[in-house]
């Protein structure tokens, strides 16, 4: 591919959705899982369950890895991202906020696996969005206590990492207790992450891995952010009765953690898709993290080096990302857009209509926040466009609006749900 100009603003558009369509492909569990599977047991059960975006698609991808196998279980996965499976129950349930479908949900995947033999296996299909679809309360707590818990953590600006640590000490299913009701049966987790780092105890808030916080770290991150929690939570909390199985517990001895897809692997086929374009591709990382709209500006200014002076790469190159970034919402309040749409409106009112360069934002999920969007595209010509259909993008920014702006202008990136979640696809092109 020649170096993309303003003349041929389509041509830059096409190779950027490609590279979107190449990490999402390279996470697609009909390809990767079958090859990370173990070897069934030779006398036991198999039991599968599982909780993510992407759940019931794995578990499709289990039952044709192993056709004549016996196999039993559920898993819950978002409404909207279901998949037909024959063996493998599947159930639907609410995500971001949590509700009764996923904690009925939760309980289904615990009595599954209780009463096993050691002989018997428990596969576990995870993937990004498991957390808030097994949001079963802890002995004491109600769903409705952890559903204003779970809004009050997604406007707060806190991380993944921060806010899974507080769901882990409020849950009766994640943080490790899995794997604690499995027990002695063997369990093997799949794993598709979609946090920063692959941490095992962040992805769904690691049902079954060892919690490496504590209650004590739960409520310090309360006390940071200044959460209004309900008074039965904060009792909870300070009670700390029953921790959470830590590092080098006998009982989770034995499980098994396999990662089938990871941010960085979509990366890395997002890259090999841009050198066949004749693009350089330059990978910033894969666990970027910040407000939204300030990681914008900064991918801008990079992109801006390297227009004008081929640093970090010089031109065509494209600039890939991923990682989490968070929105806070404040007293300008909250319009409708996702963290991706955000973060590309404040890179692309930072580069000014600077020319040569075009960016793809979104969500390796296909929704981006809550809207029916992945993500959107931008151009050196979105600010100038916005403005004659009477925008002001500095405004439409400050509001949280971004998706109003991109929806107007036809640009957003709709790709349905994609049934895989490897967290944010972040390219800035730069021809």
């Amino acid at each position: 591919m020649t170096s993309p100009t303003s003349r041929d603003d389509g041509r830059a558009r096409a190779a950027l959705r490609s590279l979107f369509d190449a990490a999402v492909a390279s996470a697609d569990p009909r390809v990767v899982l079958a090859r990370h599977l173990p070897e069934p047991p030779k006398s036991g059960r198999v039991v599968v369950v599982g909780a993510g975006k992407s759940a019931a698609i794995m578990a499709a991808a289990v039952e044709a890895a192993w056709p004549e196998l016996p196999l039993s279980g559920v898993v819950v996965t978002r409404y909207g991202h279901g998949y037909p499976t024959q063996r493998i129950q599947v159930l639907e349930a609410s995500h971001p906020v949590p509700d009764a479908a996923g904690a009925a949900g939760a309980e289904r995947i615990l009595a599954a696996v209780r009463g096993l033999a050691k002989d018997d296996l428990v596969l576990f299909l995870v993937s990004g969005g498991g957390s808030a679809l097994t949001t079963l309360p802890a002995p004491g707590l109600t769903l409705d206590q952890l559903m204003a818990v779970n809004r009050a953590l997604l406007a707060s600006g806190a991380t993944i990492n921060e806010m899974n640590c507080i769901r882990r000490h409020l849950s009766a299913f994640s943080g490790g207790r899995l794997a604690l009701a499995a027990h002695p049966a063997r369990v093997v987790t799949l794993a598709i992450s979609d946090v920063p780092g692959d941490d095992p105890a962040a992805i769904a808030s690691g049902p079954t891995v060892p919690d490496p916080t504590s209650f004590a770290d739960a409520r310090a991150l309360v006390a940071h952010y200044g959460l209004a929690l309900p008074e039965a939570v904060v009792a909870h909390l300070a009670r700390a009765e029953e921790e959470t199985p830590k590092p080098g517990d006998p009982r989770l001895a034995g499980a098994e953690y396999r990662m089938i897809a990871t941010p960085m692997l979509a990366l890395r086929a997002a890259a090999e898709k841009a050198r066949g374009l004749g693009l350089t591709p330059l990978i910033l990382g894969d666990a970027l993290e910040g407000e939204a709209r300030e990681l914008g500006k900064a991918l801008a200014g990079i992109a801006l080096s390297a227009r004008t002076h081929g640093v970090p790469a010089a031109a065509p190159c494209v600039l890939l990302s991923g990682g989490e970034t968070t929105v806070t919402i404040g007293k300008e309040g909250g319009g409708r857009g996702g963290r991706n749409s955000e973060c590309l409106l404040g890179c692309t009112v930072a580069l000014a209509g600077a020319e040569g360069i075009w960016a793809l934002m979104g969500d390796t999920d296909g929704i981006d926040g809550s809207e029916a969007n992945a993500g959107a595209i931008a151009g050196p010509d979105t600010l100038a466009r916005a403005r004659a259909a009477g925008m002001d993008p500095r405004a439409v920014l400050a509001r949280h609006d971004s998706w109003g702006l991109f929806q107007a202008l036809g640009d957003l990136v709709e790709t349905g749900p994609t049934l895989t979640n490897v967290n944010d696809f972040r390219a800035v092109l730069v021809g």
